[in-house]
Parts: structure tokens; C-alpha cells; sequence
């Protein structure tokens, strides 16, 4: 493992990039906003396991894949934008109902904990950003893999922790727009307009 001072530079470092705003951030706390803590916190246990997806991917190898092939990184992540602007999209488009009164197979923590793992494991930002981040701070010397995948999953819990703060502050305001029908419209419009430009985000972001 990485000595005491390259640990705690690398343990600066992922804090620093988990607070920052970025698509997870942002898809928790629209989903927070929309079905209140609950589903933001299943959301965020999703993206968590979305992120463990490519910390082994990444510590297998697999990441180089995606790095060194264009084709393969621009399947990815058309993939995973066309899933968030069709959830934007289906959004817009869904009644104007309470959410208790909506189908329970398709909203609701395990709808939310689903959809999570999708948009994350179909991130390729992700991959890339595993693959260029930890390995400044893996001793060539030891077991890459075992480092490798610690340190990935420490960045997964941060990042987590991060999304948890998140769901926090935007939960109780989606408990209220609950419980306020005009002001469910524009959560809605809210809701699926961020969903949609987090898709735009990602297709047009260069490789």
C-alpha cells in the first residue's frame, strides 16, 4: 500500500472530487427531489454500486479498454446519456399524480437502487477517472489489484457520503412539493429537464 503521506494525499484528493458537483451529484439529488430521502438514499446505494462496478472492471484491467478504444468508450457512454435523457424524458411526460398513487414496480427505493447502478455502471467518466487517479497512488511493488481495489472502494464510500449529504438537504424539500400539487408540476419539469441535460452532459462530453 501507498506510505502514510501519499495515503492521506490520496485520501485530500478523492474528498476533494467527491464534494465536487458533477452527474452523481446531480442525479441523486434529482431523484431526492422527486421522491424525497428514501428514494435518494437507494439512489445513492445504486450509484455506489454502480462505482464498484468499475473499480474492478478498472483494477482487471478492463478500463484500458475503454481508454484505448474510442468505439468502446463512445458505446458506453452513448448508452448510458440516451438512458438519462429517456428517464427525462419519461419523467416530463408522467402524470401530475402523488407518487403513492403511481405503479410500485416502477417507482419507489428499488426502482430508485436500480436505476443507480445503471447510470453509473453505464458512466465511462468513471472508468476513466479510476483508471487515471488511483494508479499515482499504487506501489508498483505490492499487490496491484488488492491496492488497487481498496483505494477504489474508499473513493466509492466518499463519493457515497458525499450523495448522502446530498439526499439530506434535497429530501425535505421533495416531502414538500409533495404535498403541494402546483408545485409538483414544476418539481416534475424540474426533475426531468436536469435528468435530460445530465444525458446532453455526458454525449457531448469529449473523450
Amino acid at each position: 500500500m501507498p506510505d502514510f503521506a501519499q495515503f492521506t494525499l490520496f485520501i485530500i484528493a478523492a474528498t476533494v472530487l467527491a464534494v465536487t458537483p458533477g452527474p452523481g451529484i446531480f442525479y441523486v439529488m434529482t431523484r431526492s427531489l422527486k421522491g424525497g430521502q428514501t428514494e435518494g438514499i437507494y439512489s445513492s446505494l445504486g450509484t455506489a454500486f454502480g462505482g464498484m462496478f468499475h473499480v474492478l472492471a478498472a483494477a482487471l484491467g478492463l478500463s484500458v479498454i475503454l481508454a484505448a478504444s474510442a468505439l468502446a468508450f463512445n458505446i458506453v457512454k452513448y448508452l448510458g446519456a440516451a438512458y438519462l435523457v429517456y428517464l427525462g424524458l419519461k419523467t416530463l411526460l408522467s402524470s401530475t399524480a402523488l407518487p403513492n398513487t403511481e405503479n410500485p414496480k416502477k417507482m419507489g427505493p428499488k426502482y430508485a437502487f436500480r436505476q443507480g447502478i445503471i447510470v453509473e455502471a453505464l458512466n465511462p467518466k468513471t472508468a476513466l477517472f479510476f483508471l487515471a487517479f488511483i494508479p499515482q497512488f499504487v506501489n508498483p511493488d505490492g499487490i496491484v489489484f488488492l491496492q488497487f481495489f481498496l483505494l477504489g472502494t474508499l473513493s466509492v464510500i466518499l463519493n457515497t457520503s458525499a450523495d448522502f449529504i446530498v439526499v439530506m438537504l434535497a429530501g425535505p424539500i421533495g416531502q414538500h412539493l409533495q404535498e403541494k400539487p402546483r408545485l409538483q408540476m414544476g418539481q416534475r419539469c424540474f426533475t426531468g429537464t436536469g435528468l435530460i441535460a445530465l444525458g446532453a452532459y455526458v454525449a457531448l462530453t469529449d473523450r
